[in-house]
């Protein structure tokens, strides 16, 4: 069984930095990286560039903006970094019918057997994801689905996370170890 960690925190917190950090250290200086992001303009492709160039050759990189579960039982690394959830949900999201009665239990199984793959995985798995449910309440139902499905994704890896980081002005803070236990 895999360990789990999620790395979690707002938009340009540090989150992937100190994820890759974490994923090298853990990973003896080796790591792989299941790469979730599509590439549909310059912006995104500029982002994709400076998150590839903060790694070098001691990454195995593999894409998988879809069926990112098929990924785990190939990894030989001693660890695999996610990057991102958020991402991926997105991915998913975009192929879905809004106002289909299913779509959350639709959600569940495509949560549920990321996460099993996951902990299924011979690697130490390191999830990223962001932290987006402190804002306002989104004004279109596209922005409301992916606030709530997002949240609840975090919630569902992070029960399953020995180890929880909350990452805020780059600094991280394992949260799971400050939990109240109810």
């Amino acid at each position: 069984m895999a360990e789990i960690i999620l790395v979690t925190g707002g938009a340009r917190s540090g989150k992937s930095s100190f994820a890759e950090k974490l994923a090298l250290k853990l990973g003896n200086g080796r790591a792989g990286y299941i790469a979730t992001a599509q590439i549909f303009d310059e912006e995104m492709a500029q982002r994709v560039k400076i998150h590839q160039a903060r790694r070098n050759n001691n990454w195995a990189n593999y894409e998988a903006p879809f069926d990112a579960d098929k990924i785990f039982p190939i990894v030989n690394e001693n660890a695999v970094l996610f990057d991102c959830v958020t991402m991926y949900l997105t991915n998913w999201i975009l192929t879905k019918n809004l106002d289909d009665k299913n779509i959350f239990s639709e959600f569940e199984i495509f949560m549920d057997k990321l996460i099993t793959a996951a902990k299924n995985s011979p690697a130490t798995v390191i999830f990223v994801s962001n932290e987006i449910g402190a804002g306002i309440v989104p004004e279109n139902k596209l922005a409301r689905v992916f606030r709530d499905f997002a949240g609840l994704a975090n919630q569902k890896i992070s029960a399953q996370s020995e180890k929880v980081f909350l990452v805020t002005a780059g600094i991280a803070v394992d949260i799971k170890k400050l939990q109240e236990v109810i």
